[in-house]
């Protein structure tokens, strides 16, 4: 059994031929979206996080509202770019809409992807210390994040506060339980891999990695995936990981499916997101479902992986993503085993 739900890149544009016209456009029908996958059985609605574009920006009301409108499902990001975040009030973001979902977030955090503006995070107040990246920020962000969400006290309370304190040390409110366990790391290389196995994190792996060989992408992929549990083993953590990646499938059901993406006869791609930094972008699945099986049984990171998300075309609208959720979780997913 897999774990199979959505990601949405919350794109939009004022295009005639787009369904998500404005940002109001998105942030409903992303709801909306996760309702109907829900509906259908699915087990996750995902959003990116990008700054500076016409895309998802600002994740928690957006997860606590789809928190408020559905039961079961889980809600998360992949992935929040921590070169961007306050650790502190992201906790208290956190703890908020975890606690409106019912205990259902599950948080994709990472370094973040190549920004619309030059170093946008300085725009937002942060600025790596002397002799650090950007990278090195997120990850300190990230670390102590993971460390204020555990629910233990740290600040020393007032003597004379507005409201009684309860006794010792006070920690960040709301605290939600079990949120530490529910936080993935996007990693593209085996390093960052293994870091995040480290420090107990979840594994998020997307449609790109750092290319570390010449092998296909997805043998690049399933070896970070090893890695990674090899060195949450070797913490010696005591809970079982949970590892994503990401897929772009296409079942081709009817002629609408066929215009859309019937020409898709996609592979591998090597090249640059950042000048130096060589990645090997996954290739597309598009097909009949009886092909699109045999194809899928090839794909070593997705048989290593526990959750797979389906990158959705967001600007088609609420009704033709349902479609293309129901028809893996209907026409392919039972003949995989994922279901």
């Amino acid at each position: 059994m897999k774990k199979i739900g959505f990601l949405s890149f919350g794109h939009w544009t004022p295009s005639p031929h787009s369904q998500t016209r404005s940002a109001s456009d998105t942030l409903l029908q992303s709801i909306e979206l996760a309702e109907a996958a829900e509906e259908l059985g699915a087990d996750g609605a995902y959003f990116r996080v990008h700054h500076f574009a016409r895309q998802l920006g600002s994740p928690f009301p957006l997860l606590a509202a789809a928190g408020a409108r559905t039961k079961r499902i889980e809600l998360g990001t992949a992935v929040i770019d921590m070169r961007y975040e306050n650790p502190l009030y992201m906790a208290e973001n956190a703890g908020s809409a975890d606690l409106i979902s019912g205990g259902r977030l599950q948080l994709g955090i990472s370094r973040g992807s190549p920004e619309q503006v030059i170093d946008g995070y300085k725009h937002f107040g942060y600025v790596p210390a002397e002799g650090q990246t950007d990278a090195d920020m997120a990850r300190g962000h990230a670390e102590v994040f993971l460390d204020v969400i555990q629910g233990k006290g740290f600040a020393q309370p007032n003597p004379r506060p507005m409201f009684a304190n309860p006794p010792g040390l006070l920690r960040i409110e709301p605290y939600s339980e079990g949120l530490h366990d529910r936080i993935w790391w996007g990693a593209a290389t085996t390093p960052t891999a293994q870091w995040a196995g480290k420090l107990g994190m979840n594994l998020q792996s997307s449609t790109l990695v750092m290319a570390e060989s010449n092998k296909p992408f997805h043998v690049q992929q399933a070896e970070q995936i090893a890695a990674f549990r090899a060195a949450w083993a070797e913490a010696g953590h005591k809970r079982t990981p949970r590892v994503s990646v990401s897929r772009s499938i296409f079942a081709l059901i009817n002629d609408t499916d066929r215009a859309y993406f019937g020409g898709d006869q996609s592979q591998d791609q090597f090249g640059y997101i950042e000048p130096g930094k060589q990645a090997v972008f996954g290739r597309s699945y598009a097909g009949e479902p009886d092909r699109l099986i045999e194809e899928l049984k090839q794909d070593t990171a997705i048989a290593a992986a526990d959750t797979l998300l389906l990158t959705v075309p967001n600007q088609l609208g609420v009704a033709y993503n349902a479609h293309v959720i129901e028809s893996i979780l209907k026409h392919v997913a039972p003949a995989l085993g994922w279901r």
